[in-house]
């Protein structure tokens, strides 16, 4: 009964966004495998996030037999290997500000590593309407980095305060990220002002055929919206490679075109 609960309580907190990140929902995927292996598992994982290929990676391995401690194992070993590029691009940089948006977990962990080795700041959007932003201000200002929150809205003036952009991914593709909405924006804008942006992201995040695009409850944004007023609430959006420095991932750091080239070679 304790276990049947338990699973219960992992499908609902992947599905209201509690569990919230890619790899902390590819986790949550394994503990509930442990729980209760099979097709019925299987299927009502795959079903709460369609965003997210890491889970589906994660749920075909457990499928396939491999074992979930091996599965687990990957996560930190991965994560090392991201926190040592992150460290290497940005070593030689004074006065680093460093700009992410919403709450990527392979971004955190490799900045919250980066800060025992030198000094930075970072700047980063709320990520609304379930500012999962500040959910990642609180994690680096407990880990003695300093923060500043934008508005989402005020993401260009976050921008030219900053070196560089790390942006998560919950999907990798041919021919750029699926991260959450706001990443295209912020993409293009820094663009525009020669800030170089970077995706930090387990490969395993690959989805080579794409991905469907979740769009949420409305009453996320607006509860009680008048009649005739339609609210509309995308989670995430596409950002095109050409916006895009590359991927750093376990694999190294790479252009996409070489990062794309490595997954079709694995």
């Amino acid at each position: 009964m304790v276990g049947k609960k338990g699973l219960q309580q992992i499908y609902t907190d992947i599905k209201i966004v509690k569990i919230q990140g890619a790899t902390n929902i590819a986790k949550a995927a394994v503990r509930a495998w442990r729980l209760a292996p099979g097709a019925t598992t299987e299927k009502k994982l795959l079903s709460l996030r369609p965003t997210e290929p890491m889970l589906a990676h994660v749920v075909k391995l457990l499928e396939e037999g491999v074992p979930a401690s091996e599965v687990m194992g990957h996560f930190d070993s991965a994560q090392k290997k991201m926190n040592a590029e992150v460290e290497k691009l940005l070593r030689g940089k004074k006065k680093l500000v460093v700009m992410t948006h919403c709450h990527s977990t392979n971004v955190l962990k490799a900045l919250i590593a980066l800060r025992r080795k030198k000094k930075f700041s970072v700047v980063h959007t709320e990520a609304r309407p379930l500012y999962q932003g500040r959910k990642t201000a609180r994690d680096l200002s407990r880990a003695g980095v300093s923060v500043e929150t934008f508005v989402d809205s005020g993401m260009d003036e976050a921008l030219e305060k900053a070196d560089v952009v790390l942006l998560g991914a919950d999907a990798l593709l041919k021919k750029g990220v699926v991260n959450k909405v706001g990443s295209e924006a912020i993409a293009r804008l820094a663009s525009l002002r020669r800030v170089p942006v970077w995706v930090v992201a387990d490969s395993w995040k690959f989805a080579p055929k794409g991905v469907k695009i979740e769009e949420r409850d409305f009453d996320e944004v607006w509860a009680g919206a008048p009649r005739n007023v339609r609210v509309r609430n995308p989670a995430f959006e596409f950002v095109g490679k050409r916006f895009l420095k590359g991927v750093i991932s376990e694999l190294g750091r790479k252009s996409w075109d070489e990062f794309v080239k490595a997954q079709k070679n694995d």
